[in-house]
């Protein structure tokens, strides 16, 4: 409906409130369209709608599957942790439900298989022996939660192990061999459809260019739904771009995964050694690792199936291609016309470049000037901003002829001739792509033109809208000076960054230690009013006396003389006392 509101050649003033006919007209214009089975627009607006509404990343994508995983373990679970068993019988019963938590959380066998369930008893008695049932009855919920989890890793750590060690997991799909085919058939089958698609744009774009080229050839090919089919391949082609990315993606995190697989097993097994007896913490840490990393597997397989599926769904919306255009029709139409590939396209316009100094007021970019070229944001998906509006073609655009940066966004174009003329007038060009979008409505989102119909954007641009991409960082050289201490010093010396000195200052102002508040009231007063009073509290008095007194003796001042004898041989000593009374000093 918007799609036909928003085409010019309808006439509809998307501004102002439907008449009655104006209704009826769009009504009919509607089911017109729709029923129009042989246009490729439809066909490309329905693959938007279905690749808009299936499609998620891979983080978004796990995400959910975690999600629903739990939500679907999540009455196991309850049964366990919410029951308080108080007889053998019914802690039997627990610990069989435990078991079975553990058997559906690692989604490795059959529940029904009974050789299954003995292995997964084994290996859970080995780690959680029914005798520690009434420790972990007395857990908290929470905490039994995290020990159901714990304990299932390290039983899907043990039943790989065991596998490794061929005593047991014939149950257990090899997924890393499974991967290594899968995914190489996967990427192989999107790279077909990638061939194809670019094979058929090549030879639209040929064709309608032919036909701007030639009087005769337009009245010829004017028939053909040429631009709409252009579109739906060139739509089509950057889904399955993502779909490659992903695949890609996939490989190098399957790899990854093999290689710290194969380590850690090698590690546990020269842990173990046919020991009698290991140390938990040596063994356990293994045990997870190997169970987190198997689950990696189970999420490559998923995302290898979704990939799978939403490839050979979106396939439905190119067969319009082979109707409109068989071989042999398609053929006739190319003889005598030269059919460029994007690539020989590209390589015919890198000798050129836009010369700056034609243009004083437009900023352009180039690799040797931009920091981060490769990752600029490229307006219309990549394709020249010239080509679109004049010509209705979607040509690959080539950044080293340089990037225009206008009103910050970037475009590329096909050629230096047409980067010169859109830059002479950007704001006319870009409305003659809105304009263009208007009148095919699938450009939309081909172009990612969000910003110019925001309320048509897609689920995905909308749920992404808020997420910031990288702008250009321009690389030059700049130099600045400035004064020493240009203004005065704003020191604060009072500044305090101590809460709790700030809280011992706030104390000491409002005295609280000194003053202290008393309310009464009586069976009379209660209901009549309030009464407070409030005192200040006596201080503490105390006095103190003190006399200082002092009391001296004399000083003993005694000599003796003759100690070293005289010339006679008796020596005669005499003592002389010469202190001083007490007085005198």
């Amino acid at each position: 409906v918007k799609a036909v509101g928003l085409d010019p050649r309808n006439d509809f003033n998307v501004d102002q409130i439907l008449t009655k006919t104006d209704a009826q007209n769009l009504i009919q214009l509607c089911v017109t369209r729709l029923l129009d089975t042989a246009n490729p627009s439809l066909s490309t607006i329905k693959m938007q709608v279905y690749f808009d509404m299936n499609y998620a990343n891979r983080a978004e994508l796990l995400s959910e599957q975690h999600r629903l995983l739990e939500g679907r373990l999540a009455p196991v679970v309850r049964g366990i942790t919410d029951s308080h068993p108080r007889v053998q019988e019914e802690m039997e019963n627990v610990y069989q439900k435990i078991v079975s938590y553990m058997l559906l959380s690692s989604g490795l066998g059959s529940p029904t298989d009974i050789e299954v369930v003995r292995e997964v008893t084994a290996a859970l008695q080995s780690v959680f022996p029914q005798t520690e049932m009434i420790t972990f009855i007395s857990l908290s919920k929470k905490n039994k939660e995290q020990q159901l989890k714990n304990l299932a890793m390290l039983v899907t750590g043990i039943r790989l192990y065991n596998k490794e060690c061929r005593r047991g997991g014939s149950s257990i799909d090899d997924l890393p061999a499974i991967l290594n085919e899968a995914i190489p058939s996967a990427t192989r089958t999107v790279d077909e459809g990638l061939n194809t698609c670019h094979t058929l744009a090549h030879r639209y774009t040929a064709l309608l260019e032919s036909m701007q080229e030639d009087q005769h050839r337009y009245t010829q090919l004017s028939s053909f739904k040429l631009k709409e089919a252009l579109f739906n391949v060139r739509q089509y082609e950057a889904f399955l771009c993502i779909l490659l990315s992903d695949a890609i993606t996939s490989v190098q995190e399957v790899e990854k995964m093999n290689v710290r697989f194969a380590a850690t097993m090698e590690q546990l097994k020269n842990t173990v050694q046919n020991k009698v007896s290991i140390d938990t913490k040596e063994v356990f840490p293994l045990f997870v690792a190997l169970s987190n990393l198997w689950t990696g597997f189970q999420d490559e397989i998923l995302l290898l199936s979704f990939l799978t599926n939403i490839a050979n769904n979106l396939q439905q919306f190119s067969e319009i291609q082979s109707q409109l255009f068989p071989e042999e029709v398609l053929t006739s139409l190319l003889e005598g016309v030269t059919v460029k590939s994007d690539e020989e396209r590209i390589r015919e316009t890198m000798g050129t470049r836009v010369n700056v100094s034609d243009f004083k007021n437009q900023e352009w970019l180039f690799p040797e000037t931009t920091d981060n070229f490769d990752q600029l944001l490229i307006q219309y998906h990549g394709f020249c901003a010239h080509a679109i509006g004049v010509k209705g073609l979607t040509l690959p655009g080539n950044p080293t002829i340089g990037i225009l940066k206008h009103k910050e966004r970037c475009y590329v174009f096909s050629s230096k001739e047409a980067a010169y003329i859109f830059a002479q007038d950007p704001d006319k060009f870009i409305q003659l792509n809105v304009e263009k979008a208007r009148e095919h409505a699938e450009l939309i989102q081909l172009l990612e033109l969000r910003h110019q119909f925001e309320y048509l954007a897609p689920y995905a641009q909308a749920r992404n809208a808020g997420k910031c991409f990288m702008k250009p960082t321009t690389k030059c050289d700049s130099s600045t000076q400035t004064d020493t201490h240009i203004l005065p010093p704003t020191i604060v010396t009072s500044y305090e960054w101590n809460e709790w000195e700030l809280r011992r200052k706030a104390i000491k102002l409002a005295n609280l230690r000194r003053k202290l508040t008393r309310a009464m009231q009586t069976d009379l007063s209660h209901m009549r009013r309030e009464n407070s009073t409030q005192v200040y509290l006596p201080k503490d008095v105390s006095t103190q006396t003190k006399r200082d007194n002092s009391s001296s003796v004399p000083r003993p001042q005694i000599f003796l003389e003759g100690l070293r004898g005289g010339s006679s041989p008796t020596t005669h000593m005499v003592k002389v006392d010469l202190t001083r009374a007490v007085d005198e000093t």
